[in-house]
């Protein structure tokens, strides 16, 4: 697209914050019934694992296979939305991963937790990376990492919301109707997805071209910026993309700190209860704190790096921070107010390191050669959510301490950003691509 004079074209600044307050709190919602839907799984452990009879090593396994389903389908899903639309695909996904998450409280055996698990990292992939592919229709690089961390926030906004409900669920439920706490924690946390997906189907505009809450010049513009960036990106080829040794590093990389994400995410309530907390209102509660300062992290960082244009070190220092919280964290045991602070420091900057990671990979790529690379990346760092939880628990049950895997899951953080800082060229991790 030939580059236009911004002459005459309506505010910037006013247009993108009305793009942004219609898409992104929706997408905001949407994530936080994914991940709630995703992790509850590790609260329900607290009740689940006694009634079922199931180790660690088979609540690590139940928790990570869900990611395996993930990766065989990350990149067809993807390259589906790309192709028949974010509106359509991103319903389906709600909806089938709503049933199917609510349908675990039915779960009996070690086989049918294996694979209802299996079957909603099916249900649920395209819907991250989609999101990530989604919104680079609509922002520039300058402006993605605060957006993509306005987005991503719900991780930590479903940790503050979700672990005090998830408690309180557990708590108030048991019994009622015959079932257990988990199994209603299982039914109320699945059905609202299903809600949401199908609110998706009315919400959701697929382009800028369909949006029609937009003027045409408002269209022109927001075309306008993203087209001029979109020549600058690569249009690669699928059998490219699957090889390139950009996208295999940062794989890797993401890899690295989604061991980090996953093993705070499934083992955090088992912490806290460590830490001599056993009421499941207070383990949701107390939970929630450093969900809380996660969310603050990840808005300062992400608006920092934009400003500054800065990737790597912005990163770096947040991977770096999650290790050494892992680490504060085993120090101080079962000294439940000593320990908060160590995870609260764990869980932000291993929740902040993502927003600035994903300015990386759409920084060179368009077209479905961006649908096909982010869900790469996405499905094979997503492996950690299988390893992290499984790893773990294996260590557990070995040695019966959590230390230890705290241990491996802060060496794979500080592993990831040495990476960045050693092997990521200038130009992956620049606030806009470069000229050719």
């Amino acid at each position: 697209m030939t580059p236009l004079s911004t002459a005459g074209f309506p505010d910037e600044e006013a247009v993108y914050r009305k793009v942004t307050w219609r898409i992104v709190p929706f997408l905001f919602v949407c994530y936080i019934a994914a991940y709630l839907d995703r992790v509850n799984v590790g609260f329900a452990k607290l009740q689940m694992q006694a009634d079922l009879a199931f180790s660690d090593t088979v609540y690590g396994l139940g928790a990570g296979i869900f990611f395996i389903g993930y990766f065989f389908f990350e990149v067809p899903s993807n390259i589906l939305l790309h192709k028949v639309g974010a509106r359509a695909w991103i319903a389906r996904i709600m909806i089938t991963w709503g049933l199917i998450s609510a349908a675990t409280m039915f779960v009996q055996t070690a086989f049918w937790f294996y694979l209802l698990r299996f079957s909603l990292g099916v249900a649920e992939a395209g819907f991250f990376p989609g999101v990530i592919l989604y919104l680079t229709y609509w922002y520039p690089a300058r402006r993605r990492a605060r957006i993509v961390g306005l987005f991503m926030m719900a991780i930590a906004v479903s940790g503050v919301i979700g672990s005090p409900l998830s408690g309180w669920i557990m708590q108030r439920f048991a019994g009622l109707n015959g079932w257990a706490g988990w199994q209603w924690l299982f039914l109320l946390e699945g059905l609202p997805s299903v809600v949401i997906g199908l609110a998706v189907l009315f919400h959701l505009d697929n382009s800028i071209r369909e949006a029609r809450w937009l003027s045409d010049p408002e269209k022109l513009m927001l075309e306008s910026n993203v087209g001029r960036e979109d020549q600058l990106k690569a249009h690669l080829p699928l059998r490219k993309v699957l090889t390139h040794p950009s996208l295999l590093l940062l794989s890797l990389i993401y890899f690295c700190i989604s061991m980090g994400l996953y093993g705070v995410s499934f083992w955090l309530p088992q912490l806290v209860r460590n830490a001599s907390v056993h009421d499941p209102l207070q383990i949701g509660m107390l939970t929630a704190l450093p969900y809380a300062c996660a969310t603050l992290s990840m808005w300062l960082v992400s608006r920092s790096s934009d400003l500054r244009g800065e990737r790597r070190w912005h990163f770096a220092l947040c991977a770096f921070a999650g290790g050494i919280g892992l680490i504060l964290s085993t120090a101080f045991g079962p000294h439940v107010w000593l320990a908060l602070p160590a995870l609260a420091l764990a869980t932000a900057g291993i929740l902040s390191a993502f927003p600035i990671f994903w300015t990386m990979p759409t920084s060179f790529l368009a077209g479905t050669g961006a649908a096909a690379g982010i869900a790469l990346v996405n499905s094979i760092g997503g492996l950690a959510g299988f390893v992290s939880p499984y790893l773990v628990g294996w260590i557990r049950d070995t040695t019966k301490s959590l230390d230890p895997g705290l241990y491996v899951i802060a060496g794979s953080l500080f592993t990831g950003a040495v990476l960045v800082l050693r092997f990521v060229p200038a130009h992956l991790a620049a606030k806009a691509p470069p000229h050719p």
